[in-house]
C-alpha cells in the first residue's frame, strides 16, 4: 500500500505457539533460499547485504489469503503465520452463507477444495454433490458457502486448496495438494473465520485490512439480498468494529461494486481498489487491447488499481521492465497494487500464468526477487500480494519502503 499509510505496530498477541513480542518478524529460510538462486549482480548483492538486518512489519507486504504456500488459506493459522512474516496488510475474501452472513473464502463455491465439507454430512447440501470421474469425464462437485448456514459453516475445518479431478473417491479428491506446497500445517485442520472474526484478528495484530468482495456464484438478488446490500454489509462490519477507514482497502473485480463504495460509503470508498486481470487478447504493450480506461476510472473516483503481475511487466532487450500498461496507469494518477508474487510455485518452468508476459526470461526461483524489484522500483507499486509474505517483507525492509 501507499508509503503515506501509517502501519500500527504489530501488537503482542497469542500466536499459534504462544505470545509474540511486538514487532517480531520471523522470516524463516525462504528469502535467503531465493537470494542464493539469483544471478550474480547488484540486486543480489544488495539483498544479501541485509541478511543480518532487524526486520519490521511492512505495509508493502500484503498477505494473500494469509500464507497459503504452506497453510490452509483464510484460516486463523494462515493469517497468524503471515503476521509473523511481517505482512502489514491482511486479506479476507468475503463470501456469504445461506443466512447472509459474511465469511472468509476465496470464492463462494470453493468449499469442496478448501475445507473438509466432503467428509462431513454437509456434503449432501452441496449444489453438486461429489460424483466420481468415469468414462473419461472428470469428477464433478461444487459446494458453496450459500449452501449452508453460518452455524454449519463454523463446523468445517480448512485444508490446503486442492481437488483431484480424476478422483473416483472423495478421499482421493480431497488428497490433492500440489507437490510444491505441503500438508504439514494442515494435518490438524485450519480454523475458519467469519469476516467479523478476521477484523478482530487483524486488528489484534496491528495490521491494515484489504477485504475482497467476491462475485457470487448464485444469481443476485439472493433471497432479496442485493449486490448493494452485500457491498454495504462488508463495510458496515468495519464500522461496527470501530475500525478507521484509513486502515481499510476494500477491493473487488466488480467495477460496479467499487463505484458503489466510492459513491455511498464515505471515506471507506476513497481507498477502494479495483482489481483487474490478464484476459485473452491482452497485450501489456498495446493500448488497443486494454479494457480499462484509466482517465475515466480516475474521473469516477477510483484511486487504486490492482492488476495481476503479468499486466505490469514486460521484456525489453532480454530484461524485465515496467510495461506500457503500467506506465499509462501511473501517468493517469492511479496507484497500483500487484498480485500475486508467490502463487506459481517453482519458477523453473517459466512461471506460468502470473508471469505470462515475461515467461521467456523466467527460469529459476531467484526471479521472484527480480520481478519484485521491477514492480517496486520501475513500476512503483504501492504494495505486493504474496502467498508467502516473508519474501516481500524482506525486500521492503532491505530497500526501506512501505513501513
Amino acid at each position: 500500500m501507499s508509503n503515506r499509510m501509517t502501519l500500527a505496530v504489530l501488537a503482542a498477541s497469542s500466536i499459534i505457539a504462544g505470545p509474540v513480542a511486538a514487532n517480531t518478524v520471523e522470516l524463516g529460510p525462504r528469502p535467503f533460499y531465493l537470494i542464493d538462486r539469483m544471478e550474480e549482480g547488484a540486486l543480489k548483492d544488495k539483498l544479501a547485504s541485509c541478511e543480518g538486518m532487524e526486520m519490521r512489519p511492512s505495509a508493502f507486504s500484503i498477505a494473500h489469503r494469509g500464507a497459503p504456500l504452506m497453510f490452509p488459506e483464510h484460516t486463523v493459522e494462515s493469517n497468524r503465520a503471515a503476521a509473523r512474516m511481517g505482512a502489514g496488510v491482511m486479506e479476507c475474501d468475503v463470501a456469504f452463507t445461506a443466512d447472509k452472513q459474511l465469511v472468509c473464502r476465496h470464492a463462494q463455491n470453493d468449499l469442496h477444495t478448501t475445507t473438509n465439507i466432503l467428509a462431513t454430512d454437509l456434503a449432501a447440501k452441496c449444489t453438486t454433490p461429489f460424483s466420481p470421474a468415469a468414462d473419461g469425464a472428470e469428477a464433478a462437485v461444487e459446494c458453496r458457502t450459500s449452501d449452508i448456514t453460518l452455524a454449519e459453516y463454523e463446523t468445517l475445518i480448512g485444508k490446503m486448496d486442492a481437488g483431484n479431478p480424476q478422483a473416483t473417491t472423495v478421499e482421493d479428491y480431497m488428497n490433492a495438494t500440489a507437490p510444491w506446497r505441503t500438508d504439514l500445517y494442515s494435518a490438524m485442520g485450519g480454523t475458519l473465520m467469519t469476516h467479523a472474526q478476521s477484523i478482530a484478528l487483524f486488528d489484534e495484530m496491528g495490521a491494515q485490512f484489504t477485504p475482497e468482495l467476491k462475485d457470487p456464484a448464485v444469481e443476485m438478488p439472493f433471497d432479496g439480498y442485493t449486490m448493494d446490500d452485500y457491498a454495504h454489509q462488508l463495510i458496515e462490519e468495519y464500522r461496527a468494529a470501530g475500525i478507521e477507514p484509513s486502515r481499510v482497502w476494500p477491493q473487488s473485480f466488480n467495477e460496479d461494486v467499487v463505484k458503489y463504495w466510492i459513491e455511498n460509503e464515505g471515506d471507506f470508498g476513497q481507498q477502494a481498489v479495483f482489481l483487474v486481470e490478464w484476459t485473452d487478447g491482452f497485450d501489456e504493450q498495446d493500448p488497443a487491447t486494454w479494457l480499462q480506461d484509466f482517465a475515466a476510472l480516475k474521473a469516477e473516483g477510483v484511486n487504486y488499481l490492482a492488476p495481476s503481475i503479468n499486466m505490469l511487466v514486460t521484456v525489453e532487450d532480454g530484461e524485465i521492465v515496467a510495461s506500457a500498461y503500467a506506465k499509462a496507469a501511473k501517468e493517469a494518477g492511479l496507484n497500483l497494487i500487484a498480485w500475486t508474487l508467490e502463487r506459481s510455485g517453482p519458477l523453473n518452468n517459466g512461471g506460468g500464468w502470473y508471469y505470462e508476459s515475461v515467461n521467456e526470461v523466467i527460469d529459476n526461483d531467484g526471479d521472484y526477487f527480480t520481478v519484485l524489484d521491477v514492480l517496486a522500483q520501475d513500476v512503483g507499486v504501492e504494495g505486493v500480494f504474496s502467498d508467502w509474505p516473508a519474501t516481500v517483507t524482506y525486500y521492503a525492509n532491505c530497500m526501506g519502503i512501505g513501513s
